[in-house]
């Protein structure tokens, strides 16, 4: 077994980050902000659009809607709903 010579400079061991501080995260919206973006929506428009409405009972039991949506369409929500099973 060839031997090999030690590096000039030690191994540098542990977080070289440690103590800094972190950087801040970005901002991303929900996935009902994303519908609402590609649709083109304001929020006055939320409400009389048939698309982000029929989105939203599609997916009310798998991501954010806002309560204020879920109220005015009279939609239903699984309180106890999982996707665990």
């Amino acid at each position: 077994m060839p031997w090999t010579t030690p590096s000039p400079m030690p191994r540098r061991r542990g977080n070289p980050n440690w103590g800094l501080p972190m950087q801040p995260a970005l901002a991303i919206g929900t996935e009902f902000d994303g519908q609402v973006r590609r649709l083109g929506l304001t929020r006055e428009e939320c409400v009389s659009s048939a698309e982000l409405k029929n989105w939203c009972e599609r997916n009310r039991n798998r991501v954010y809607v806002p309560e204020w949506l879920i109220a005015a369409w009279g939609i239903t929500v699984e309180v106890t709903w999982s996707s665990a099973a």
